[in-house]
């Protein structure tokens, strides 16, 4: 005895569903925690790397001040005027 109608299937005569099957809850679920933990990642990483590179910018007006401060020791250590023009007859 048979209690109800048994299942349709909505396939073509070739063999294929006519829409598609959606895949089951769990695998949806999945899905969405993978590109949501991938999503996050990505932007934890984009923080990190702008926050070192906002660390370095110190390092780099400090260097910079030192390579500035090095050319006129050199400059003064040579003996000509800081800002002037050079004696024609100095060798150096």
């Amino acid at each position: 005895m048979q209690q109800g109608n048994p299942p349709e299937l909505e396939m073509t005569p070739d063999g294929r569903f006519r829409r598609g099957m959606r895949p089951p809850l769990a695998w949806q679920i999945g899905r969405t925690a993978l590109l949501s933990a991938v999503g996050v990642g990505g932007f934890i990483v984009a923080l990190l790397a702008l926050g070192f590179a906002l660390a370095l910018v110190p390092v780099a007006l400090g260097a910079g001040l030192v390579a500035w401060l090095a050319v006129r020791l050199q400059i003064w250590l040579a003996g000509a005027p800081a800002g002037g023009p050079r004696h024609l007859r100095r060798p150096y």
